[in-house]
């Protein structure tokens, strides 16, 4: 006989000690250690030991001996779906899809294998609504003739059994944290659940060959619930988010061995399922001139953006004015407001600043700096960016601009929406941009010169309005 054992287990990051503590020494998080019972001879050491009692077989192979396969994807039934997957599901590979609560993962993935039981098998599996709740939602969709297998099972061993017998194309598991074990003690969501009921299915996934997308609940910080494993075990991560306020849904590729990371799907939220978006830069413009908006054209993948960045400056009532930042970091809009006041002598460590990315999207690249800027200062100083200018470049803490990657598609896609002339650091090989775009091409060094260009702000014209401030 086994002697049982207990160990405790963080529900939040994993770690496992022989000791309980009220708070966890790996993450920080306070009463997320959980006592779990185990064996002291599990399932695994038996086998291993069973292993070894086998004669040794080499199971290795030289490298340049493995044939060459032709990689056939299968299409989604959405192209903004196959963008971010990298052109389609790998057959065999985990496809981890994460996001807020009723923000549309569901609904993403019911109509994706309605369009794929079309021509291929697929099998839904619904772990935490009955069979009756799934057909209600499917009933709403636009075209729903399939012939989509569904099951709903929270059982590993059961819903393990379908698919050895079934067999399918295309599996999806809704939601991972609904799924529990028999052969362990703990309760459903926990981490040692998560983790072994995805360990069984990746092993069942990368055998028979199946695409699996498995749903994943996140955490109040927006993070995925569950071990960090879980993210390292499966091939594909995305994010599905977006304003609870707006129709519009952004699926982000967070992680992807099979295509680029960081590649932005858009959806729209229509009363019958999401609808896909043909041109997401109309969602982001505003096409109204006002002091305090600028233009940038921000890259997410493969994908060109223009965005407006909206921001407002106004008198500070307190000792500490107030730095407020929609979707761009807040330390890289407190140090764009360090470089503007250290080199264009602006007084607005005395005012609050509000900044804002239209229509929720977060960009990240810093080539969204001298847009930043210059909706700042347009705000600061009351001026109005002239019609058709994007704004392209990274500013450095010397007031320098620098060049960034992909200037020929941000281009591109500002000329396509109509765009008359954009602002670029020196060095962005304007002589051979001028043979391929139909811009008016500026180039600048510094954010001053950035300015004038964009504002026609003189170092006397600040003078001036410095003195009213003073």
């Amino acid at each position: 006989m086994s002697r049982p054992a207990s160990i405790y287990i963080c529900q939040s990051c994993g770690a496992q000690t022989r000791q309980f503590f009220g708070r966890c020494s790996n993450c920080g998080d306070w009463n997320s250690i959980v006592e779990e019972r185990t064996s002291s001879l599990n399932k695994r050491s038996k086998e291993r030991i069973s292993n070894s009692l086998k004669p040794l077989l080499k199971l290795s192979e030289p490298i340049s001996s493995l044939q060459e396969k032709d990689l056939d994807r299968i299409t989604s039934g959405y192209s903004e779906f196959d963008r971010v997957l990298g052109g389609g599901l790998v057959p065999g590979s985990l496809v981890l899809v994460g996001g807020d609560p009723g923000i549309g993962k569901s609904t993403l993935l019911l109509q994706s294998a309605t369009k794929m039981a079309l021509k291929n098998s697929v099998l839904y599996v619904s772990a935490e609504e009955s069979a009756q709740q799934v057909r209600l939602r499917w009933q709403r969709l636009k075209d729903c003739e399939s012939n989509l297998q569904l099951l709903a099972e929270t059982n590993l061993n059961l819903i393990i059994q379908e698919l050895e017998i079934l067999k399918p194309k295309v599996a999806i598991i809704d939601s991972i944290q609904a799924l529990n074990d028999d052969n362990l003690s703990s309760t459903p969501g926990s981490v040692a659940q998560v983790r072994e009921c995805s360990s069984a299915l990746q092993q069942l996934a990368k055998q028979q060959n199946i695409s699996l997308l498995l749903v994943g609940h996140v955490t109040k910080e927006g993070m995925l619930a569950g071990p960090k494993v879980l993210e390292h075990l499966v091939d594909v991560v995305l994010t599905f988010e977006g304003d609870r306020y707006a129709s519009h849904r952004l699926l982000r590729s967070v992680k992807n061995r099979y295509g680029a990371t960081h590649e932005l799907g858009i959806f729209e939220m229509q009363g019958n399922g999401l609808a896909e978006v043909n041109n997401p830069s109309e969602i982001f413009l505003n096409r109204k001139s006002a002091a305090g908006i600028a233009t940038i054209v921000a890259c997410e993948g493969n994908r060109s953006l223009a965005v407006d960045v909206q921001a407002l400056i106004s008198t500070s009532t307190y000792a500490s004015p107030r730095r407020t930042a929609t979707g761009v970091e807040t330390n890289r809009l407190h140090q764009i407001l360090a470089v503007l006041e250290k080199h264009m002598d602006l007084s607005l460590s005395r005012h609050d600043c509000y900044l804002a990315l239209a229509g929720g999207l977060v960009v990240e690249e810093p080539a969204a700096d001298l847009g930043i800027a210059t909706a700042i200062v347009s705000s600061f100083k009351d001026l109005i960016l002239p019609d058709g200018t994007a704004l392209i470049g990274e500013l450095g803490l010397g007031g320098q601009l620098r060049p960034v990657g992909q200037i020929p598609k941000r281009l591109q896609e500002a000329e396509r929406l109509g765009f008359q002339r954009a602002v670029l650091p020196t060095g962005s090989g304007i002589d051979q941009l001028k043979r391929k775009i139909n811009l008016e091409l500026m180039e600048a060094s510094n954010i001053n010169q950035a300015l004038i260009m964009a504002l026609g702000i003189t170092p006397e014209r600040n003078q001036l309005h410095k003195e009213e401030y003073i």
